[in-house]
């Protein structure tokens, strides 16, 4: 930061000394660095950005459902609480309708006759664009394909004496006709949970817990809060496990 200053007054206090005229001046070793200018910082990486691979791939829409895309609404962001300007898609099709916000960077670019949608950015340089490219492309990806199919978890109880059931908790309701599952898990007491709106739950076996409905993140999320209750422990292999997940068993403690 103050090599340039030193290099400046090293010129001057030569310029003004009797020995200027001197076709060679030396410096001692120690004070070399401190006099040489500064040279520009290298870059890291000198390739150009590439675009999203998911992002700039289209998504097809499948018969049944439909895509509008609403009128930008200034909304409070939830991360910078900076008011922004964003856009709501409605995805609607046989099962139900979801609604995806995005924001004023992305366009959508609907084709009714190859019936696919693609998204894009206004500038692909810019970080916090590229990184939501891909996590609204998947959100996008997930909400038709959830309204048009649906998406489904199995969790499994592993463990004796283990249960799960089915039941109505009139008096526990957060609406009307929810469902219940009980769950008997080793404990002094049964644990009741109640089944978040959009999904709906069965027990094809009383180890199986089936959940089905159309947002994936939702569903999800209910079945990591009954996850908790007993999470696979690696010693006996014991607790609830969701959908393929498994444990590697380690020895038992010898003392």
């Amino acid at each position: 930061m103050l090599a340039p200053a030193r290099g400046r007054l090293l010129e001057r206090a030569l310029a003004s000394s009797p020995f200027s005229s001197a076709s060679v001046v030396s410096l001692p070793s120690f004070l070399v660095p401190a006099f040489q200018t500064s040279t520009p910082a290298r870059h890291f990486s000198a390739t150009t950005v590439r675009p999203s691979k998911l992002g700039r791939t289209p998504i097809s829409i499948p018969p049944g459902v439909e895509i509008t895309i609403g009128e930008p609404t200034v909304k409070k962001d939830a991360t910078t609480y900076l008011k922004i300007a964003k856009r709501t898609v409605t995805v609607a099709g046989p099962l139900g309708k979801l609604n995806l916000e995005i924001g004023p960077y992305f366009k959508v670019n609907l084709d009714p006759t190859a019936r696919t949608v693609a998204l894009s950015v206004q500038d692909i340089e810019i970080k916090q664009q590229r990184e939501m490219w891909g996590t609204t492309w998947s959100y996008l990806n997930r909400y038709i394909r959830g309204v048009s199919e649906g998406h489904t978890t199995v969790l499994r109880l592993v463990g004796i004496g283990y249960r799960a059931t089915i039941d109505t908790r009139p008096n526990k309701e957060e609406y009307p006709n929810q469902q219940f599952i009980i769950l008997k898990l080793g404990f002094s007491h049964t644990v009741e949970m109640g089944v978040p709106l959009g999904v709906t739950a069965s027990v094809p076996q009383p180890t199986r817990i089936l959940l089905e409905g159309i947002d994936k993140e939702v569903m999800h999320s209910f079945a990591a809060n009954i996850r908790k209750w007993r999470k696979p422990e690696p010693y006996k292999g014991k607790g609830i496990f969701v959908n393929d997940e498994t444990i590697k068993l380690k020895q038992k403690k010898i003392k």
